[in-house]
Formats: structure tokens, C-alpha cells, sequence
């Protein structure tokens, strides 16, 4: 996301690095490219328009032409912006009110407001300790409520049951008193969407709003949308009334308008992104993460938190050990590549890394791809589990069975054992430097993401 915003304000910003002192005109010519960043990323014009007005009225000033690094503080200034534009704060779900707490989910057909329950559901449940009771008041849309029955089952919550012929307030009701009666913290309302807007979508909308009193009226809309994105927030907000934006497909969208519009006409907060398919691709939107993203300037809480959540502690506990007894073998190899495949892989985490934009992409342009380290995966689960932990056994017979097993050849087998060879030799120098107190913390600090 933001990949084409990030690359153009890179290259202005380079631009402007190269002159030194920087005059009005200077500026002036940085905020037409700014502008025309923005409207090739999607942002509708007004939010285009106030942006850079903002921007170039601070930017002209003459602590900027006058001060040490005049590119540096422009570069600053467009954080701000962003992060301003993007809402400041990261604004949290609203569960302060008496259980059960009720949470609409609105949006239009093919949103991902389904799945967005479920990916929902399944953070309240492991992350917050709630009970949480799904409802879908889908009656229009085949198979809806079976849909959202199966995520239930998946991230361990309970749905209400699907009552045939039943209409969407009818459902409401019923839900409401599974809640009270079945003590449950928070209830989801997974609400029919439409393909587009109309009048019958939002009046049968505003009676469960007014029916179920949420406390938090969520607007599940696909990134992708572009300049709609304007209009579906501006109408949703204003006819519904909605207290949080929750962006989907957030992983296949390269420009990133959508939530720089969409917080911007509705003035609500964007709570979620979904970022993939699993139940796990929702995270919780931090504005000034996301703007230092955009500027390339990384994002290493949100890696070492992500970190902290996909790696086993225990297991990174005993490798640590391991690593600082000068001992690496193929199963490390490939408990390593696992927690990448985790985080995000090698681009999701050079994303997060200040100063990566460049590199990153030069890799995507590389011959060698992640689809090696997957090529890898393979190898190393044709082997027997005695060969990954003592790989000097692995002889020439071995090697092409692995081979024919992997479906690669010798010469990528041999390649393997060359590469893990010089990571072991790697990981006993770090050995010997560890007993000269050089070496040892750092091992640890890579290796356990809370320490």
C-alpha cells in the first residue's frame, strides 16, 4: 500500500536534498509535485487541495529556506501532514459500555465485510479476552449466514443460530437477548451490503442502528475503490452515521487514496487494514506508522510487535542457546525462514525498515526471488529429520534422493549445504566474539523479539 506515493515523494525529496538552500521557488515546485503525487495515488481533489495549501503555507516560511537541512524539514513537515491527514492517533475499538457491547459492520457487497467480522471476532477474542457472539442479518446474499457460521467455528466464537425466513430486525432482536442471556461481551452485527448504494440499503440500516444502539458503527470498505471511496464514506457517514473505517485488500492496493479520502470526508478514525485473506491479516491502523512508511522511513515497532506475535518464545529461547553455542543446523534454517514467512517475508519486513524502499525494490527486480526461499522449504522437508540436524551425512545417494523428492537438482542441493556451511562458520565466530562479551547480547536481542 502506498507503494506509487512512496516512490514519488522519494524522488522529490531527493531532488530537493541536491540543491542545499532552497528558495520559494524551490518549494513551489515541490508542492506541484506533491500535488501531482497525490492525484496519482487516488486522493480526491479536495483532500489534494487542502493538503498542499496546509503544507505549502508552513513549507514557505523562513525557518525552512533558513535552516540547516531545509530538504529535511520540508520532509518533516509532509510527515506531520500525513500523519495529521491520516488521524493522528491510533483510535482503538470503543468497548466501554455495559456487555454486551454491539458492533455494526456495514459496508457495500464484496467489501469484505464478512471476513472482516471473523478477522474481528478472532482479535477480540485472542487479543482482548472477550466473549464475542457473531449474528449475520445477510438474508439477501445465498449462503451469507453459513459464511459467517463457518468463520465463527474457525476462530473459536460462537454465531447465533440461522433461523429460516427470519428478516434482519427480527435477527437483531434475537441476537440482542443471546448476548444478554448468554453473557457475552461483545456482539458483532454482520449487516447486509448492497452493490450500490440506495435507499432501501440504508433505511433497513438505520432501524438496526436504532434497534441495537451500537456502540461502534464500523464502514468495511475496499481500498481499491479509489475517487468512489469519497462518495461511499460521505453517504454512509451522513445517512448512517459511522464511528470508525476498517480498509480491506489493503495488500493489493499500490496507491493508498482511499484512506487518505475516506478519513478525511468522514473525519472518523480508520481502525483496522486488512492485509490478505487469512484471519490473521487485520492490524490495527497507526497513522504516523503508516506516514513514516510512506516517506520510507520504516516502521520497526510495528515489526518487533509483529515479531513478538509470530515467534514462538520458547523456541527462540533454545535457538538463542543454540546460536550462542556455535551451533546451526538445517532445522534452524528452516525454523528462520518460517518466522519470515510469518512476518511477512523478506518484503514485508524490508517495508518496515528505515531506508529500504530502494533496496526493496531493486530486489523485486532481482532474478532472485522469495519463490527461492519457498524452493527451500521444499528441500529441507524431503529430508529425513537425522539429516537436518547432522547435514556432513548428507552423501551423494542422499542428496538425489532429496533431489527427486523436492523436485530440484543436485546443483540446489549442493547450493543449500554450501550457503548453511558458511552460516554455521558465520554463527562460530559469533561464538568466539560472544566470549569477549562482544557478540552474545546481540545474538539475544536478535533472536528474542521482547527482550
Amino acid at each position: 500500500m502506498f507503494a506509487s506515493l512512496s516512490d514519488r515523494l522519494g524522488s522529490i525529496f531527493t531532488g530537493l536534498r541536491k540543491r542545499g538552500a532552497l528558495t520559494e521557488d524551490d518549494i513551489d515546485s515541490a508542492m506541484r509535485e506533491v500535488r501531482i503525487a497525490l492525484l496519482e495515488a487516488d486522493v480526491a481533489l479536495p483532500v489534494v487541495k487542502e493538503f498542499v495549501k496546509s503544507l505549502k503555507e508552513k513549507a514557505v516560511g523562513t525557518e525552512i529556506i533558513k535552516s540547516v537541512s531545509p530538504a529535511q524539514m520540508v520532509v518533516k513537515l509532509v510527515q506531520d501532514h500525513l500523519t495529521e491527514l491520516l488521524g493522528s492517533e491510533h483510535s482503538d475499538l470503543n468497548l466501554n459500555a455495559v456487555p454486551p457491547v454491539v458492533i455494526l459492520m456495514t459496508g457495500l457487497q464484496g467489501s469484505g465485510k464478512t471476513t472482516t467480522t471473523g478477522k474481528l471476532a478472532k482479535i477480540l477474542r485472542e487479543k482482548k479476552s472477550k466473549k464475542v457472539l457473531l449474528a449475520s442479518l445477510d438474508v439477501y446474499r445465498p449462503a451469507a449466514q453459513e459464511q459467517l457460521a463457518v468463520l465463527a467455528k474457525q476462530t473459536g466464537v460462537e454465531s447465533l443460530p440461522i433461523v429460516a425466513g427470519q428478516m434482519p430486525l427480527d435477527i437483531t432482536k434475537r441476537a440482542l437477548e443471546e448476548a444478554r442471556l448468554g453473557g457475552y461481551d461483545v456482539l458483532l452485527l454482520d449487516t447486509a451490503g448492497r452493490l450500490h448504494i440506495d435507499e432501501t440499503l440504508m433505511e433497513e440500516l438505520a432501524a438496526v442502528k436504532a434497534l441495537s444502539k451500537p456502540t461502534e458503527t464500523l464502514l468495511v470498505a475496499d481500498s481499491l475503490t479509489g475517487q468512489d471511496a469519497v462518495t461511499i464514506a460521505s453517504e454512509f457517514h451522513g445517512k448512517i452515521g459511522v464511528t470508525g473505517i476498517v480498509l480491506t485488500r489493503v495488500d493489493g492496493d499500490s496507491r493508498g487514496g482511499a484512506a487518505l479520502s475516506m478519513r478525511h470526508v468522514t473525519g472518523q478514525p480508520i481502525k483496522f487494514m486488512g492485509m490478505g485473506e487469512k484471519l490473521d491479516n487485520l492490524e490495527p491502523f497507526h497513522p504516523s506508522r503508516i506516514a513514516s512508511r510512506i516517506l520510507d522511513m520504516g516502521d520497526v515497532v510495528s515489526l518487533v510487535e509483529r515479531a513478538a506475535e509470530v515467534v514462538d518464545q520458547e523456541q527462540a529461547a533454545a535457538m538463542n542457546a543454540r546460536f550462542e553455542e556455535g551451533k546451526f543446523d538445517l532445522n534452524d534454517l528452516a525454523n528462520q525462514l518460517q518466522n519470515m514467512k510469518k512476518m511477512g517475508g523478506l518484503g514485508g519486513i524490508m517495508g518496515m525498515l528505515p531506508g529500504m524502499g530502494a533496496l526493496k525494490q531493486q530486489l523485486e527486480n532481482a532474478p532472485v526471488d522469495e519463490k527461492k526461499f519457498n524452493q527451500i522449504e521444499v528441500i529441507l522437508s524431503s529430508m529425513t529429520d537425522k539429516e537436518r540436524r547432522d547435514p556432513k551425512i548428507l552423501n551423494a545417494s542422499r542428496r538425489r534422493r532429496i533431489a527427486i523428492g523436492s523436485g530440484t537438482t543436485v546443483q540446489d542441493i549442493n547450493r543449500l549445504i554450501k550457503q548453511w556451511q558458511q552460516m554455521s562458520d558465520m554463527m562460530k565466530q559469533f561464538r568466539k566474539m560472544g566470549k569477549k562479551g562482544l557478540m552474545k547480547n546481540a545474538i539475544k536481542g536478535m533472536m528474542m523479539p521482547r527482550g
